[in-house]
């Protein structure tokens, strides 16, 4: 019995040595594995598809949910498009108007009269309700600065006639004030000058009287306001971001009153004759030179979080 478990316990090691070992496997990676037995083939991933349909397949989903969403360019041919590598830059605005005053003084001169000068000093005074919108006023001095011109005298001189004309004494309006552009231009080498354009319209009075040419021994005439209407339009160039040198070209429109041409026999004194029938459509075109200034004279930028 003893030598019959000896005898086991010796044939288990050499029948565990009798056993080959497994050889690693060697796998080649120019041909498809073959699959185990009983182990099913995996599946060949499928072919690209053909030029054309990766558009459908990529996008059959989208159009399926949105029609209206379903893209109808050829993204492939867009893909190969070059790109516009362009850069565009939005500066902010340089000289900002929103909520701040302007103060304008200028001097203004006639531009269509030929027989009268109405040339004077003015004032403008602007507030900003927005950065392109305002409402302000302005005002016209002209008594005392009134001047027939060489025109007129040598006319009346050669053909022995006089021209009525009217001399100015004040003007003034309320207006608005609009913005529709603005930009920059370079000037004296690197500096870069900021400017903007604006327009405007108003209502106010304007004061005038008839100037005695026809009678003047007998005749004299006062001073009375008349409704009057302004549009007109300028530009501004900034210097800094409160100072601004303008140009600007103004109508003042109103009926005017002017002076009868001729001479009632034996009613020279009679004021009733003094004046013609009927008012003359006027229209007082000057051009305002002058600079602006902008109140406070600094201000904050306030950008969204």
């Amino acid at each position: 019995m003893g030598l019959l478990v000896a005898a086991a316990l010796v044939a288990v090691p050499l029948t565990a040595s009798a056993q080959p070992k497994e050889q690693p496997k060697e796998i080649n990676l120019d041909e498809p594995e073959t699959p185990a037995e009983g182990t099913e083939p995996a599946e060949a991933p499928e072919a690209a598809p053909a030029e054309g349909e990766g558009d459908e397949a990529g996008l059959g989903d989208i159009c399926k949910i949105d029609p209206s969403a379903c893209p109808t360019i050829d993204l492939n041919k867009e893909a190969a498009k070059d790109l516009n590598n362009e850069t565009y830059a939005v500066q902010q605005i340089y000289a900002l108007r929103y909520h701040r005053f302007e103060v304008n003084p200028y001097f203004g001169l006639t531009m269509n009269d030929q027989f009268v000068g109405h040339n004077g000093p003015g004032l403008a005074i602007n507030w900003y309700l927005t950065n392109v919108l305002a409402i302000g006023v302005n005002g016209n001095w002209y008594g005392g600065l009134n001047t027939p011109s060489d025109f007129n005298f040598q006319t009346s001189r050669a053909a022995r006639i006089g021209e009525p004309i009217t001399e100015y004494q004040w003007n003034a309006n309320a207006n608005f004030t609009y913005v529709p552009a603005y930009g920059k231009f370079a000037g004296f080498s690197d500096f870069i000058f900021h400017y903007d354009f604006y327009v405007l319209g108003g209502v106010g009075a304007i004061s005038t009287r008839p100037m005695a040419v026809v009678d003047p021994d007998n005749r004299t005439f006062d001073w009375k306001p008349k409704l009057a209407f302004h549009v007109g339009g300028g530009i501004r160039i900034f210097f800094n971001r409160w100072f601004a040198a303008m140009a600007e070209v103004s109508d003042y429109i109103f009926f005017d009153e002017l002076e009868n041409p001729s001479v009632a026999q034996g009613r020279a004194q009679d004021k009733s004759t003094w004046l013609a029938e009927g008012k003359s459509f006027t229209n007082n075109v000057q051009a305002q030179v002058g600079f602006s200034v902008f109140l406070p004279f600094s201000w904050e930028y306030r950008l969204p979080k």
